[in-house]
């Protein structure tokens, strides 16, 4: 496992700091059943399995994971090959610290990066970058904070795979369970998603890629995008 390195916390604006603060380790210790086994199925309306089948239809054998979360979907998905390289970027040391220890036994990089700006790693260097969960925790509207996805781009081979998944405000459907926690979570400055729109979403990945899928599950969109060869 590498050393971390990336941008340093005063070059990021404050409000992106804001965001990643509540992901300290013992809120870890509970995200997944919070977030996999409450928020996702009974809030957004979107399963588990939806998650785990999207990692495991478009991860690569180099894979950069971007928000990190606990890592909870890269331990449950089956790479594609038996020494996968796992690069984790994150704002957060403690996400990092987190998911680097769950993937132990998986060769794993950690960097600290902000998805907003150009990532610390290569371009074209990975086969594939995932985006899951990310977004809605993100400030701005998908207008503005859709840059994350051409810097995902950007760190992906040409053929590879960029995929992800966030929670959206209009253009699906939302409960009035998931309309009141959505606010909540806004009000905390834990979502940032009050702008967020299905017809944003298909817009950032048509202004980065010819070839892509989008769907929706429940309040959930998920797409996953190929970089032309």
């Amino acid at each position: 496992m590498s050393p971390e390195n990336g941008a340093q916390p005063h070059e990021i604006d404050q409000a992106v700091l804001d965001g990643q603060a509540p992901y300290h380790r013992r809120a870890l210790a509970f995200y997944d059943l919070v977030v996999f086994r409450g928020s996702a199925p009974w809030f957004w309306r979107c399963h588990p399995s939806n998650f785990e089948q999207l990692y495991r239809t478009s991860i690569g054998a180099k894979h950069l994971e971007i928000g990190v979360g606990t890592g909870y979907l890269l331990s449950r998905t089956r790479f594609p090959v038996s020494n996968p390289k796992v690069t984790l970027a994150d704002l957060n040391p403690a996400t990092l610290d987190f998911t680097a220890q769950r993937l132990r036994f998986v060769e794993t990089t950690k960097v600290v990066a902000n998805a907003l700006e150009p990532l610390p790693v290569p371009d074209e260097s990975h086969d594939s970058a995932a985006l899951s969960f990310l977004l809605h925790c993100i400030p701005g509207s998908l207008r503005d904070k859709g840059v994350a996805i051409k810097h995902a781009a950007a760190a992906v081979k040409p053929g590879g795979t960029v995929f992800g998944s966030t929670v959206l405000s209009s253009g699906v459907p939302v409960t009035r369970a998931g309309r009141w926690l959505m606010g909540n979570l806004n009000a905390k400055g834990v979502f940032h998603n009050d702008q967020d729109s299905l017809g944003d979403l298909r817009a950032q990945l048509e202004q980065n890629f010819d070839d892509f899928e989008l769907v929706t599950r429940g309040s959930v969109g998920l797409f996953r995008a190929r970089k032309p060869k």
